[in-house]
């Protein structure tokens, strides 16, 4: 099955920092996941313990019903379930044929607590989406 190139891990803000040996091991532990136009990827409101990183395709965030971004290669989304078993923040939908890698939650954990730097990048992506949910 194929996997995420470091590079295009690179370009997700939480991983930007990694060393090449960090970004290799990461890369593993994610998996292809394919959609076609119009399937929901995230339900706005439902469980959720998986990350994505978008490598091809075009997906919408909608939140409420009202679309709040556009999502594609090098884009991600899930964040909130790698720390927390809440609810999904928003709907994620496929606008064409999309391809992801996704990564679960019970891998990332081990992984963030061996590296503080990305536990650090981590909070700092949540404080970047509590500004841009308090904007709308």
């Amino acid at each position: 099955m194929a996997k995420p190139t470091p590079d295009l891990l690179r370009t997700v803000p939480l991983f930007a920092g990694l060393e090449d040996r960090d970004l290799e091991s990461l890369a593993d532990e994610f998996n292809e996941r394919r959609f076609a136009a119009g399937d929901a990827i995230a339900l706005e409101g439902e469980g959720g313990l998986m990350f994505f990183v978008v490598d091809s395709g075009e997906a919408t965030v909608e939140v409420q019903g009202q679309e709040v971004a556009r999502l594609g290669p090098g884009d991600s989304f899930g964040e909130i379930a790698l720390i927390d078993r809440r609810p999904r923040t928003a709907t994620v939908k496929a606008q064409s044929d999309l391809r992801t890698f996704g990564l679960p939650v019970f891998v990332f954990r081990p992984f963030v607590e061996a590296r503080p730097e990305v536990a650090w990048k981590l909070l700092e992506a949540m404080a970047d989406r509590v500004v841009a949910a308090e904007r709308r």
